[in-house]
Formats: structure tokens, C-alpha cells, sequence
């Protein structure tokens, strides 16, 4: 049933509630069957606008400018520019691609904040532009791209809207800045409206992940700056993953060489073997984790990737020659010794557990890497490393250094990924050589996985999986899982969610059956929006922070058949009871959700018309009805599992009204997802 026949089941079952007020407080709080209603938890206009700009005015220009520096862009009001009332911003005389125009935030927002920023942009021409982030910590400034492609005109007439685009920044960071750039063309922009994201309250009666298996292993997760200003997000990360914190960018050769500060030292000593470092990017993550006592993983000290090529190079300049095999041991052993001296004399409080020493050194079939800097030419798989070595040498001196520089208790891992295929032979061999040395503690095992759409389909196997493990565990070091994630078929939203919950809850048997070999295991991200694999929803949390099917899969299972229903019969209603049966499977861990019941969203016992009645309620007034409202019997976390009988990528939506309304009807003779 769709369109027009829907509509007027809703109505119709309206008029029915009427005979149901003694249930639902108040049934005139119930949108209209033609408004559109939009989740609580990601509708932006539920925050407080903290920032409008019609640019109608030169005072409308504050905050504004262009990039600075030899950037060309003249901005200005302008009638050409506007999408509404008489004039916008325009940004032309653009002499470069990065040349643009830019609004910066740290001098009117707040620090540690999330806030959502929507505007209306066009080109002059047909334009692709991007819409970009800027700050900058000790001086060294850092940019991410927020939206890429914005097909922002076509034929100068038509306009992108963006809108609800996340932006935040940190405590420490300066001279932030969301700007437009990319082409040479004018842009145009009217319309910016910057609103505080609202309170979301995570589900506070799920067990805790890092509770669950304290005794066992940590539980832990990634985090980068960005995060920190989103409320839902942090408190799932104190509630479930408050056992270990990884930096997921910050900490990498990239952002920690300092080339400016590294060619002064040159210049002004002579010393081309001891490179400058800097902690700068990743100290709000850093703070964070030494404000809660938090354990951190390092990672990481020597990889291929993310390491900046003039660090290989004479006189440290990309353009000249790969420096020997001997003044490259020298710089690693000077970068490795200043990178765990200045961390551990900066956070002496921190409990820096583990590190990632090496990181990815071995081609799927265990050969080294070929030679070269990572790029396009070589799919971004070459080696500087091996480019000056000749071959993986390198990693018995990166493990040396890090032995005599770590601090005292930080074990020594090194990682990879598709580390369950043919690679694993010769992880395995390097190994054991260097615990003969006694400069390793253990291995990582990235487990970067794909359930696809069926546990057949699933690489690896989770038997593939298991036999890798057992044979890293066989050398006798220690085993972490440090960046888990399991993907589905990208764009398929949750189709196939409840195979990923059995492939994690697979996974995490086998976790059990090996926890005396293994000490921690951290998930690479916590929501799947903010996945590096945000298309195939890898994580345990969706979108909306609440726990999806392989959260639950992971700390027990549940299943449960229909309850009562209460059958509508023209005006009123006849109660039809049926028996039914429960099914409870005992899990070796508790679970705080008592077992799905489909339909009964006010957890009374039964499914009637009052369970449609709060779902639409909840959307339309969520303040009174949501999850923690004022209402006196509003939606609960267990109600809302119950009522996402669509199993929709949205959640709780009038749609799963519709469908209890048919089963009440009996156009539809059960409520278990996927049937009918």
C-alpha cells in the first residue's frame, strides 16, 4: 500500500482513537496524515540558529574574508549573487584553486560543539566546487574537504543547497575556517544559517561493551578531533569504548614531522638527521583521553602511507635524492626517540599501553613492498622505506629504536591488514625473529572485514579468520584486534544487517574462546556515518547512535514472536488474544533489552492502536513524547526497538505506524521484519 491508500488508512484509523484516550494522553498532538515528519535526533532545526546571513548589507561581511596570503578572491555584497532578498556574497578575481571565500568560525562559535552549517551556492558558470575546513594548532595549520563535487551552477542559473553540513572544532584549535574552493570561477553564496545541534540522548539502558568484557580484553575505539563536539557521540564512546583510545589520524608520521620547524633546525645547525616532531594535531584527542584517565594505543611510528616524502630525502626535499640506508637509520632513530620523549613529557599521566610500531609492510602474498613514494602511478602501494633499504631490513631497526625509546609498560606490535591471507606466513617468520631480539610484544590484527550479503559470501570466513589468529597466537605474543570493522554490500542500508550481526557475534566467540592471547580489541570508528567505509555501514552503532543488530548480536540474542493483538473492527475494537510463544536464548553475557516484542511501542504487553498513536507522536512533538519526554508514558529505548517494524535505514518512522495499523487490520498477518 502506497500513496494516496495509505494516506487514508491513517485517517481512517485516526478517527478510531478516538475510543483510546484512556492510552494516549492526548491523541490531538498526532501530526496530520500530510505533514512530513522528521527524526529528533538529526533534524537541525530543532537546534538554535546561532548564526544568519541574507548578506543584505556590508555588515553582513563580518567574519568573512578571503584565504589570505597571495589568495586574490575580492568579496563582496552583490545583487548578481542573490538567492533571496536583494543581493548575496560574492567571491571573484579567484586566481588560484584554493583561492576563495571563507567564513571563520572560532570567533563567534563555541569550542567543543557540534553545529550544523547549510547554505545556498552557484558558480558563475557551471562550477564544481568544495565546501572545506581549516584550523590550525601551534601554528601549523591542517584542511579536510566537508562536501566535494558540489555541482554549485548549471548554466549560472540554478543553485547547490547544503544543508545540515557538521562542522566543530576543538579547545587549542585557532584560526578556523569553512570556505569554498576548487576551480577559478566566481561564487556565489546567500542564505547561511549555522544551528547548534540538539541533545540526543544515547539508549542509557544497554550494557556497557567495555563492562561486558573487562575481565577479558579492552574495548576501545578511534577517535579524531572532529568527534569530540558531538554530545551522543562522546557519550557512546564513555559508555561502551572508555577502555582504550587510538588517535585515528593524528598521531601518523604526516601529522606529527614538522617540515617547517625540521628545515629551520637544518638551516640554522646543519643537523640533517634529526627531524623536528609536533603533537599538535592530535592534543585535543590527547586531552581528552588524559581528562578521563583513558588508555591509549600509538599509532603509528613507521608505515609506507601517510609518511611525507621529503623525510627520505637530502636536505629533506622531495625533489632530490633517497638519502643511504645509514642516515635514514639515523633519522628513525632520532624521530622515534623525540616522538616518545616529547609525548610521554607532555602527558605524563597517560597510560600509553601499546604501539603500533610497523605498520603494513607486506604485500598480500608477504613480499616487501616495491620501492618508491606512494602515489597515483603506483596505486599509492609503493615504499619509501624500501626505497632506501631495499627490502624490509628496516623493520628489525624500527623495532630496536622503539624497545630503547618506549616508555616504561608500552608494549610493541606491529600491524597490518588482509593479515588473515598469504601475508600472514611471513608476518609470522618476522615475528618470531624479532621476539628472539626481544623487541617484540605483539601482533595487530587490523580485521578490516566484509560479511557482504550472506555468511557464504563473507571474507573472510570467520574459520579463515579463526586459523590466522590461532597461528599469530602460535608464536606466543600477544594478539590485539586494532581496527574492526565488518562491512556489508555498499549502499544497501540495512539490508543485510542482521548477517553482519551473526558474522560480529561470530567474531567475538571467537574473541572469548582465545582471551587469554588476546588484550584488547578496538573498533575503528563507533558510528557508521563516520566510517572511512561509511557506504557499507561496518560499525555496531547507526547513524541515529542507537545500537544496531550486531551490537545486540554481540552481547546476547534475542528473538521473540508477535504478542497480543488487539484487531480494529470498525469504530471501536475487539481484543483477540492468541497465544504466543517467546523464545529467549541464554547468552553468556546479560543484555539489558528485555526480548523484542514487533509492534508494542508502549510496552504494555499487547499491539494496538495506542502503539501507532505514540510513534507518531513521538515524531511530532519528540520533546513531549521522544525518548526522555515529558509526556507520562513516552517512547522508551525498548518501545522504539519494538516499533521499527519496517527496519528501515531511518529508524523509528510513520511508516512503521502504517504497518501496525495493517496488521491490526489484518492486511498484514505478522509484524516480524521481512515477512508479511
Amino acid at each position: 500500500m502506497k500513496g494516496k491508500n495509505i494516506t487514508k488508512l491513517i485517517a481512517g484509523v485516526m478517527g478510531a482513537a478516538m475510543t483510546f484516550t484512556s492510552t494516549v494522553p492526548a491523541v490531538h498532538a498526532v501530526a496530520p496524515a500530510d505533514v512530513q515528519l522528521t527524526s529528533s535526533k538529526t533534524a537541525a532545526s530543532e537546534g538554535k540558529v546561532v548564526y544568519e546571513c541574507g548578506f543584505e548589507s556590508e555588515a553582513d561581511l563580518a567574519h568573512w574574508s578571503n584565504r589570505g596570503g597571495e589568495d586574490t578572491t575580492v568579496i563582496a555584497i552583490s545583487a548578481d549573487a542573490a538567492k533571496s532578498g536583494k543581493s548575496g556574497l560574492s567571491a571573484t578575481e579567484r586566481g588560484d584553486t584554493w583561492h576563495g571565500p571563507a567564513l571563520r568560525i572560532d570567533d563567534f562559535l563555541k569550542p567543543d560543539t557540534q553545529y550544523y552549517f547549510s547554505c545556498s551556492v552557484r558558480g558563475q558558470w557551471y562550477t564544481n566546487t568544495t565546501l572545506s575546513f581549516q584550523f590550525s594548532v601551534d601554528g601549523e595549520p591542517s584542511y579536510s574537504n566537508l562536501r566535494q563535487n558540489i555541482q554549485a551552477s548549471s548554466g549560472g542559473n540554478n543553485w547547490a543547497e547544503l544543508k545540515n553540513i557538521p562542522i566543530s572544532f576543538s579547545e587549542g584549535m585557532e584560526d578556523v575556517f569553512v570556505y569554498f574552493e576548487s576551480g577559478k570561477e566566481a561564487i556565489y553564496i546567500d542564505d547561511v544559517t549555522i544551528t547548534e545541534a540538539p541533545h540526543v540522548d544515547i539508549e542509557s539502558d544497554l550494557p556497557s561493551l567495555s563492562e561486558i568484557y573487562k575481565d577479558k580484553f579492552k574495548v576501545g575505539t578511534a577517535l579524531t578531533p572532529d568527534d569530540l563536539s558531538s554530545q551522543p557521540f562522546m557519550d557512546l564512546v564513555q559508555k561502551h569504548f572508555g577502555e582504550s583510545i587510538t588517535v585515528g589520524n593524528q598521531m601518523k608520521p604526516d601529522y606529527v614531522l614538522n617540515k617547517t620547524k625540521t628545515l629551520d633546525y637544518f638551516k640554522e645547525t646543519g643537523d640533517d638527521v634529526t627531524p623536528q616532531i609536533s603533537f599538535g594535531q592530535a592534543k585535543p584527542i590527547l586531552n581528552y583521553a588524559r581528562k578521563y584517565g583513558i588508555p591509549v594505543r600509538v599509532h603509528t611510528l613507521v608505515w609506507y602511507s601517510q609518511t611525507p616524502e621529503w623525510f627520505f630525502k637530502e636536505d629533506y626535499d622531495e625533489k632530490k635524492d633517497y638519502v643511504s640506508p645509514e642516515k635514514m637509520k639515523k633519522r628513525m632513530e632520532n624521530y622515534i626517540k623525540s616522538y616518545f620523549e616529547t609525548l610521554t613529557a607532555l602527558y605524563p599521566d597517560i597510560n600509553f599501553y601499546a604501539c603500533d610500531v610497523v605498520n603494513e609492510a607486506f604485500d598480500n602474498d608477504g613480499n616487501p613492498r616495491k620501492p618508491g613514494h606512494p602515489s597515483q602511478e603506483n596505486q599509492y602501494e609503493a615504499s619509501d622505506w624500501v626505497a632506501v633499504f631495499g627490502d624490509n631490513s628496516f623493520i628489525d631497526y624500527a623495532f630496536e629504536y622503539a624497545r630503547k625509546y618506549a616508555p616504561e609498560g608500552c608494549k610493541l606490535y606491529y600491524n597490518d591488514f588482509n593479515e588473515y591471507m598469504g601475508k600472514k606466513d611471513a608476518i609470522c617468520k618476522m615475528a618470531e625473529r624479532l621476539k628472539a631480539a626481544g623487541n617484540i610484544d605483539g601482533i595487530g590484527m587490523q580485521s578490516h572485514l566484509d560479511v557482504r550479503q550472506s555468511m557464504d559470501a563473507a571474507f573472510p570466513s570467520l574459520g579463515m579468520y579463526e586459523t590466522a589468529l590461532k597461528q599469530f597466537i602460535g608464536t606466543g605474543l600477544d594478539v590485539q584486534i586494532t581496527e574492526l570493522d565488518v562491512t556489508v554490500e555498499e549502499n544497501s542500508g540495512d539490508k543485510y544487517f542482521n548477517v553482519q550481526a551473526e558474522y560480529y557475534k561470530g567474531l567475538f566467540k571467537i574473541y572469548e574462546k582465545y582471551s587469554d592471547n588476546i588484550s584488547a580489541v578496538i573498533f575503528w570508528g563507533v558510528t557508521d556515518p563516520k566510517s572511512w567505509r561509511y557506504k557499507q555501514n561496518p560499525l555496531i552503532f547507526d547513524k541515529e547512535f542507537m545500537a544496531k543488530p550486531a551490537f545486540k548480536s554481540i552481547v546476547g540474542d534475542k528473538t521473540a514472536a508477535d504478542p497480543v493483538r488487539t484487531t480494529i473492527s470498525g469504530g471501536g475494537s475487539t481484543t483477540t488474544t492468541t497465544t504466543t510463544t517467546t523464545t529467549t536464548t541464554t547468552a553468556t553475557t546479560s543484555f539489558a533489552y528485555d526480548p523484542i516484542t514487533w509492534g508494542d511501542v508502549n510496552c504494555d504487553g499487547t499491539v494496538d492502536l495506542a502503539d501507532a498513536i505514540l510513534i507518531l507522536q513521538a515524531l511530532a512533538n519528540p520533546n513531549k513524547y521522544g525518548i526522555g519526554g515529558t509526556a507520562p508514558k513516552p517512547l522508551t529505548a525498548q518501545g522504539k526497538l519494538n516499533g521499527d517494524v519496517d527496519r528501515s535505514t531511518e529508524g523509528l518512522t510513520a511508516n512503521d505506524a502504517v504497518y501496525i495499523q495493517e496488521y491490526l487490520l489484518h492486511i498484514r498477518e505478522t509484524l516480524v521484519p521481512g515477512t508479511r
